[in-house]
């Protein structure tokens, strides 16, 4: 584990299967993180079968110990997250990994917000100033998150989007530590890309996990 991540406290909010994931993913490359939910007992456990590099607590408290908050919940919950927190939440940097879908009906999904909008600019604009927001870890779906996680010789990507570029060495460290290789795309306004049903997803045009090399390959050709 490296100098700048070993100072970053990572929080994550909600253990459903990404959050699970990413604290799976996260442990694994021996970075620390604390879990907090609604149960607070079900962190605990889940804390404990991830062995030495796992905590748990409460939500209010795990914001407070945590540099970058990552709330693992559910694209409407997050509205609702954000406004809850937003004294705790200032001064930190929050990684949204939502994906504004539901099921369709008819085996599929469908996004719940207009085509053209993106969960991370409409979250984003909820946020207090002094608070640094990423798209990040949600390009990805469960199954290639944990199991395309560490991939020799060459890593896997993990695309993210930022406005503000200090949080940038932060998140790049987490995505290395936690298995993948980082790939920013560029500001808030291109995380429609990397949301399902962009080109950048594993579930829209890019259809699967790729390299760097591939990475820039998808990221020239389908560029705006």
């Amino acid at each position: 584990m490296n100098k700048e991540t070993a100072k970053t406290k990572v929080a994550i909010i909600g253990l459903g299967n990404i959050g699970k994931a990413i604290a799976t993913n996260l442990t694994k490359g021996q970075h620390p993180v604390i879990l907090a939910s609604g149960e607070l007992n079900k962190a605990k456990e889940f804390a404990a079968s991830l062995g030495g590099n796992a905590t748990a607590e409460e939500i209010t408290t795990a914001i407070k110990k945590a540099d970058v908050i990552i709330p693992a919940i559910y694209f409407d919950k997050i509205k609702i997250f954000l406004a809850t927190y937003a004294n705790e939440l200032s001064g930190k940097i929050v990684v949204d990994v939502s994906n504004p879908i539901a099921p369709d009906g008819k085996g599929g999904f469908k996004k719940i917000i207009d085509q053209d909008q993106s969960a991370g600019k409409i979250l984003s604009e909820l946020l207090p100033s002094a608070t640094a927001f990423v798209k990040a870890f949600g390009t990805l779906g469960v199954g290639s998150l944990l199991n395309a996680a560490f991939s020799e010789p060459e890593r896997n990507v993990l695309f993210y989007a930022s406005d503000n570029t200090n949080s940038n060495q932060t998140i790049e460290a987490l995505i290395t530590d936690s298995g993948f290789d980082a790939f920013h795309i560029g500001g808030i306004d291109q995380s429609i890309r990397i949301e399902v049903f962009g080109d950048l997803h594993e579930f829209g045009a890019l259809g699967k996990t790729v390299t760097r090399k591939e990475a820039a390959q998808s990221v020239h050709q389908h560029a705006k």
